[in-house]
């Protein structure tokens, strides 16, 4: 333990040493940790942020997909497919042929073995300017 390690980062540093985990690989971690242990959070919010933290590190979306055209890339404008099929930005497993409006995700498809047991999911649909106008 560091004398300016704190209980998390010291308990962060033993786990990783004790995995074998390389020193620059422990240190770079840990100050991680660090960081996360400086925000001060109680246990019921570091419950919450170690939750978000979890998903945003794997590039996972904290809330449903939509519609919204920003929300997907066209791959097939940029010639990499050769039929329409879309992309999206928060969650890069996810695949739509119709623009967003449903989805699948590449883990279920090699779940499923193939497209036609694959899941569809929907996205959120998103309310259009004129009528989030009115709301």
């Amino acid at each position: 333990m560091a004398p300016s390690d704190s209980n998390l980062v010291a308990h962060a540093r033993r786990e990783l040493r004790l995995v074998g985990e390389d020193k620059d690989v422990i240190d770079g971690l840990c100050r991680v940790v660090q960081a996360f242990a400086d925000m001060g959070h109680s246990g019921t919010s570091a419950h919450f942020a170690t939750q978000y933290l979890d998903k945003l590190l794997r590039y996972q979306p904290l809330s449903e997909l939509t519609d919204n055209p920003d929300e997907w890339i066209d791959r097939h404008a940029e010639g990499m497919t050769p039929t329409p099929m879309w992309q999206s930005v928060r969650n890069s497993e996810a695949f739509s042929t119709d623009g967003g409006k449903t989805y699948t995700l590449l883990s279920e498809r090699e779940t499923a073995g193939d497209m036609a047991t694959t899941p569809l999911h929907y996205s959120k649909v998103l309310p259009q300017v004129g009528e989030r106008e009115q709301s």
